[in-house]
């Protein structure tokens, strides 16, 4: 499968071959100040998954936490568009996909801290923090 997906005003454009796994939700403050919303959406590129820029790499920006972890983002527009992990694009945003993922939403995580003006409502699961088996830093 082959993901595409870009930025609000299209600057950016990325391309994912091998597709996207482990679609989540995130309800953390951080989240919710990145994405100006509830949570986040994202997925985690596929095992073997190929990522690459298609267009306006040099629109990117970075920001890197102390742990490692970060977002890369349009210089222009702001979109957030991925995932990063020691400067490695590891996951998408999935607001920015063109068209249909290929994955589902599978669990709201950091449910614990949700803006009280944040109801999930659905069969996804929930957990307080993230996910059980989960490495990722939060920063």
């Amino acid at each position: 499968m082959t993901v595409t997906g870009e930025c609000f005003c299209g600057a950016i454009q990325y391309q994912v071959r091998g597709g996207l796994a482990n679609a989540r939700s995130c309800h953390c403050s951080r989240c919710r100040k990145v994405f100006g919303g509830a949570a986040s959406a994202f997925a985690e590129l596929a095992d073997l998954a190929v990522f690459r820029w298609t267009r306006g790499e040099q629109n990117l920006r970075r920001y890197i936490g102390a742990s490692g972890w970060g977002l890369g983002f349009c210089r222009t527009c702001g979109s957030a568009l991925c995932g990063l992990h020691r400067g490695k694009v590891v996951g998408v945003t999935l607001g920015t996909v063109n068209g249909d993922p290929g994955v589902e939403l599978t669990a709201h995580i950091y449910v614990n801290s949700r803006a009280p003006w944040d109801h999930i409502d659905g069969t996804i699961p929930r957990y307080a923090e993230g996910l059980p088996e989960q490495s990722q830093g939060s920063d």
